[in-house]
């Protein structure tokens, strides 16, 4: 049985590419311009005020939203421009965890964790509950198998979301703003979890959040968004210690 955390090996160094991407929405443009690599197996996360495209990065890497115009590609295949079909061979390997937890009510924890990889990935019944067993215990929801989502905290229902999307295998697993839903003294147990998927993983992670101490923790490299550009990037310690750019200083003197 292979390791819960791990997914196939990669097939170039070269995780996520992105180049010359600009979005628009009406006549505000969300996206300039952006160019972005991020290594196979970096922690990357985006930082930034509401509004200035973070989240818009990763609704084009679920194919959820379109470029107006640049490519992008993932694992060295093109996600865009390329056809639906291809799209959705490259989304098999990318996961996400939304601020919201969207688990279906009407299915137990387990069933909702098990019916993407037998419905998608087609892993027998069995198979897949194992492996949907192994993670539970890994977000420590080892006894909630069989509960609906409505009996659980929210902090449990982002845990098992967690396992769902790691359920896929997914190369790549983007977390957009993943405890902004959740009451206070939640946060904390959300985001253990998340920095023992970052200490145990070989996954691309692509982070999207407010908690800056829970960026410092788990990221190799830290880029400060403003206006649809990347205005800095560099390691947590450099951004958060010793910013070049004034428009980082103020942001992180406005959140820290």
């Amino acid at each position: 049985m292979s390791p819960p955390y791990s997914c196939a090996p990669w097939s170039d160094a070269l995780s996520v590419e992105i180049s010359n991407v600009t979005k628009k929405f009406g006549g505000q443009t969300v996206l300039d311009g952006l160019d972005l690599k991020v290594k196979a197996g970096d922690h990357v996360t985006l930082i930034g005020p509401s509004g200035s495209g973070k989240t818009t990065i990763l609704r084009m890497l679920m194919t959820l939203t379109e470029p107006d115009s640049g490519t992008i590609a993932v694992d060295g295949r093109q996600l865009f421009p390329a056809s639906e079909r291809e799209r959705r061979e490259v989304r098999r390997n990318i996961g996400m965890v939304f601020q919201q937890f969207n688990l279906f009510p009407h299915m137990t924890v387990l069933r909702n964790i098990t019916e993407a990889p037998v419905t998608v990935l087609g892993q027998s019944r069995e198979e897949a509950e194992e492996r949907a067993r192994e993670l539970l215990d890994l977000v420590g929801l080892a006894d909630k198998c069989d509960a609906k989502p409505a009996r659980l905290s929210g902090g449990q229902q982002q845990r098992v979301a967690i396992a769902r999307a790691l359920a896929m295998r997914p190369r790549v697993l983007l977390l957009d703003e993943v405890t902004s839903a959740l009451d206070p003294e939640l946060v904390a147990g959300v985001l253990d979890v998340l920095r023992d998927v970052a200490r145990s993983t070989d996954i691309t992670l692509l982070c999207v959040t407010h908690e800056m101490n829970f960026a410092r923790d788990i990221s190799d490299e830290v880029l400060m968004f403003d206006a649809g550009r990347i205005v800095e990037s560099g390691p947590p310690e450099k951004i958060f210690n010793e910013p070049e750019q004034e428009r980082t200083r103020e942001f992180l003197g406005a959140v820290l």
